[in-house]
This record gives C-alpha cells, structure tokens and sequence, in this order.
C-alpha cells in the first residue's frame, strides 16, 4: 500500500492492510481533532522525504510523526516493537474497514461511531501495551 502527505513532501510504502483501528484517547483527539482512524502496518514501513519528517515523543512508548511542511499526520509509532499506526487518509486507497475501537471510556459523548467492533477501555490498553514503567500516555 503507497500513501504520502497533503504536499507529497512525505510519501511512504507499507504491507497491505484492511482493518483499521479508531483511538478515542485525549492525545489523539488533541493532536487531529477527532479519533485516529489508523492502519496497524507493523515495523516495515518505507518512507521517502525522511528530512521532512518531525518526530514527537509523545510518551515514553511512543513517537509521532507529522511533514514539516504541510503538517499531515504521518504515524503514530511503538517504541519496543517499531509498530507504526499509519492514518488511514493518508494512504492512497480507501478500502478499510474499521476492525476496533480503544481508549472507549475516554470517547466524548458529542460522536459516535455505528461500526460494531471490539472496544478496549483505557485500562485495558495500558494492561496490554504499556512498559513496564506503567507511563499511561500514549
């Protein structure tokens, strides 16, 4: 699956994928202004426009990216297994479905998504993902 960012400063190659996740998490709200709709593509993901690529530590256990010049979201990025969670728009094709919701207790009343899908709260996320340092923020 190819992608890039609104410029095409960025562009990128990643294993196919069909399911996508939404995280209804405060950060991801905070950074794109609803939930992240992402493909889980696991560590090989190849990216073109690396110098235009900004990197965030928005935990102890995860980065994201954004392009330096338009400001696209690029991926949100696991540190201990070198996941990446690329935004579904930013791929070029729109086939997904979308597969889980986390982070649900923390989802604002004002949307609702109508796909029927496993949900994790945030407890159980951070029992799953989170070092062992217990660091909650994703």
């Amino acid at each position: 699956m190819n992608g890039h960012c609104l410029c095409g400063a960025v562009s990128f190659s990643a294993a196919q994928a069909k399911e996508i996740g939404a995280c209804h998490c405060g950060f991801c709200r905070r950074w794109g202004g609803g939930p992240l709709l992402a493909a889980h593509c696991g560590p090989n993901v190849t990216f073109n426009g690396t110098d235009q690529i900004a990197v965030y530590a928005s935990s102890e256990w995860a980065e994201r990216a954004f392009c330096k010049q338009c400001g696209t979201h690029l991926y949100y990025k696991l540190l201990a297994t070198g996941e990446y969670f690329v935004p579904a728009g930013a791929f070029e094709s729109d086939d997904f479905e979308i597969a889980t919701q986390i982070y649900i207790d923390k989802k604002p009343a004002y949307y609702a998504l109508a796909n029927k899908t496993p949900m994790l709260t945030e407890q159980q996320v951070i029992e799953q993902y989170a070092p062992p340092s217990g660091d909650a923020k994703i």
